[in-house]
């Protein structure tokens, strides 16, 4: 029963099937100049329905510091939520490639910038004070704690954004879960709701190894393509993770895959929420379930096979931290998780009230 991230999942069976079949025999153009790459950026940009400059990095923090650094000013602040990965689990990778470039980390429930928090931030840092100025605005689409963003709220945050002169950066990594939960279209949930420049994930929801960078705008587009060649990130056989994005993005297998792992999620939060050891503390809008749980029952079910992370808590709201002896306990679905993975666990939660109840 693993529950400990979609990043332990392998690929998908048309992914896999892909990449098997390329003809390794056939000499290909280097550098993300040969036919599959131009052709998987083609099918992004038909499913983006507009056009948009892309290029291929290893990894979603790379996607994502090469992103931040080329919206990057002298003395600029880069404002997120201040639980998301790209303020928590990068190290600082966007102020190492732009020195003088800060996260400003912002509050809101489940893991979601707020408006009345951004309109917050923005009236404390006034044009000419010695703090910084924002240049940027990311949001992680779907959110750390498993949340989403809806259509409308991107639009309200973008659109504050840029009013205030700011770039929209969105963090792409769960996005295809993120599109599957709101029922709209890419599009309507980056561009045409004001997101300037994204992390585009597929790594975690059914291939290898694909994370790309989209630019709306094509006059950010050169800065990152110079950014990710002084990082080493132009990758020389590019052509293979143009073939996973293809197979990927055929036939919307990238939203049957999301969609599977949200539905698992869902079943995995109906039956925690009938538990009476554990507490839901928040719906998931995609694959990710939190809940409140004991150190004890943390314990058992991780003697018993169960494979979940405990959530560090430091960047909750005051509200969403557990008390002492308490944990937050993050369970995340993929396409691969099966009935039968949701339902065994459940059945261990369960035994476990069973025999306190006979304890009791």
């Amino acid at each position: 029963m693993y529950f400990a991230s979609d990043n332990w999942t392998g690929a998908s069976d048309p992914v896999a099937a892909a990449v098997a079949g390329i003809d390794r025999s056939v000499p290909a153009a280097a550098y993300g100049t040969d036919d599959l790459t131009a052709e998987a950026i083609a099918a992004l940009g038909a499913r983006f329905e507009t056009d948009i400059e892309c290029a291929f990095v290893a990894t979603g923090t790379a996607a994502n510091i090469l992103s931040a650094a080329v919206m990057a000013r002298p003395g600029g602040l880069y404002l997120t939520h201040r639980g998301a990965h790209v303020a928590v689990d990068e190290l600082g990778g966007a102020e190492a490639l732009a020195p003088g470039f800060r996260t400003y980390r912002l509050d809101g429930p489940n893991g979601k910038i707020t408006e009345q928090a951004l309109r917050h931030a923005l009236d404390e840092l006034p044009d000419g004070n010695r703090f910084g100025r924002p240049v940027a605005l990311s949001l992680t689409q779907a959110t750390e704690l498993g949340t989403v963003y809806s259509v409308e709220e991107v639009s309200t945050l973008a659109a504050i954004a840029h009013e205030a002169g700011m770039l929209v950066h969105m963090d792409g990594a769960r996005f295809a879960n993120a599109v599957a939960a709101q029922g709209c279209s890419p599009a309507e949930l980056t561009w045409r709701a004001g997101v300037d420049l994204m992390s585009f994930g597929a790594t975690k929801n059914g291939c290898w190894c694909a994370e790309a960078m989209i630019s709306f705008r094509p006059d950010l587009f050169r800065d990152l393509q110079i950014f990710r060649i002084r990082t080493g990130q132009v990758l020389s056989k590019s052509r293979f993770v143009a073939t996973q994005l293809l197979a990927y993005l055929k036939d919307d297998h990238w939203l049957d895959l999301a969609g599977h792992a949200n539905s698992m999620a869902a079943r995995l939060a109906d039956g925690l929420a009938e538990s009476n050891l554990v507490s839901l503390d928040w719906r998931p809008d995609g694959n990710e379930v939190f809940v409140t749980m004991s150190d004890e029952l943390v314990a058992s079910l991780t003697e018993r096979g169960a494979v979940f992370h405990t959530w560090p808590v430091g960047d909750l709201m005051p509200d969403e931290k557990p008390a002492r002896g308490f944990s937050l306990a993050r369970f995340v679905t993929s396409f691969a998780t099966t009935n039968e993975d949701v339902d065994g666990l459940l059945s261990l939660i369960a035994e476990s009230e069973t025999s306190m109840q006979k304890a009791g």
